[in-house]
């Protein structure tokens, strides 16, 4: 069986501001289509053709949670990518915010970002195609 992640959907509260982020850490991402479902607000789809986010307009909450926390809910979505340095400088240059301090395995680099909503996003870069070797969780990242 062969499997991808197509989509992920996210409410978030400013469409814009997290396609700028989307943007700034993916320059290849396009809109693939924006509506309105009425009374619940604007959606869009942004990603590649084989891959893309649904951003859903949200309400205001009354709590937020707090990633990593006892609480149940998504921590982060992690993605690969060929160059994390990179990255993490146009990150850095759009004015977003590292939420883990960048860490190096002899095998991979990961780093940590919030979005403009508080959400944090991971972005591993891997220095080798051994399975074995990306999967060693002996090794400490820091």
């Amino acid at each position: 069986m062969s499997l991808r992640l197509e989509h992920a959907n996210i409410a978030v509260k400013d469409i814009d501001a997290m396609m700028r982020f989307l943007k700034t850490a993916f320059p290849e991402f396009e809109l693939r289509a924006e509506g309105s479902n009425a009374p619940k607000g604007r959606w869009v789809h942004i990603g590649l053709d084989e891959t893309y986010i649904a951003l859903n307009e949200a309400r205001e909450s009354a709590t937020t949670r707090v990633p990593y926390s006892d609480d149940p809910g998504l921590n982060h979505l992690g993605y690969e990518v060929d160059d994390v340095h990179a990255l993490r400088e146009r990150l850095l240059a759009g004015g977003y915010q590292e939420s883990t301090v960048p860490n190096k395995h002899p095998h991979r680099t990961r780093i940590y970002f919030y979005d403009c909503d508080g959400n944090d996003w991971e972005f591993v870069e891997y220095h080798t195609e051994d399975r074995a070797l990306r999967h060693d969780y002996e090794l400490p990242d820091f």
